[in-house]
């Protein structure tokens, strides 16, 4: 007990612990299926250019989330001509990624509308 607040370490699941550039990923994939430069373009839309993804060290990040279930990826069905064909592979967050940003935001909020126990 620190300063009357008591711990409840009882826990059902631990949410999964991401990293702040993990974190941004699945928060741009709530609600939306993107392709890698969709995710980096809406970082960096959505903070009006203070944050900016590094394609190379985006799809490493997107390669770990996927490896641990938060996020599933699949290739689109478009034939892209002026990439010689190429095709974009696709990003959606799963149960467990919604789960892990749900706990994240609910603890900050939980963080904002703390106050100190009267002594």
């Amino acid at each position: 007990m620190v300063r009357g607040v008591t711990l409840d370490t009882r826990q059902v699941e631990q949410p999964a612990k991401v990293a702040p550039r993990e974190e941004l990923v699945l928060l741009a994939l709530y609600g939306n299926e993107l392709y890698g430069l969709e995710i980096a373009q809406a970082m960096e839309e959505a903070s009006t250019g203070r944050k900016q993804f590094k394609i190379g060290s985006l799809y490493p990040t997107l390669h770990g989330l996927e490896k641990r279930g938060l996020i599933e990826s699949w290739w689109g069905d478009e034939e892209r001509p002026e990439l010689g064909g190429a095709r974009r592979r696709y990003y959606r967050i799963t149960g467990k990624g919604r789960a892990t940003v749900d706990d994240f935001q609910h603890f900050r909020q939980e963080l904002i509308r703390w106050r100190p126990s009267p002594t």
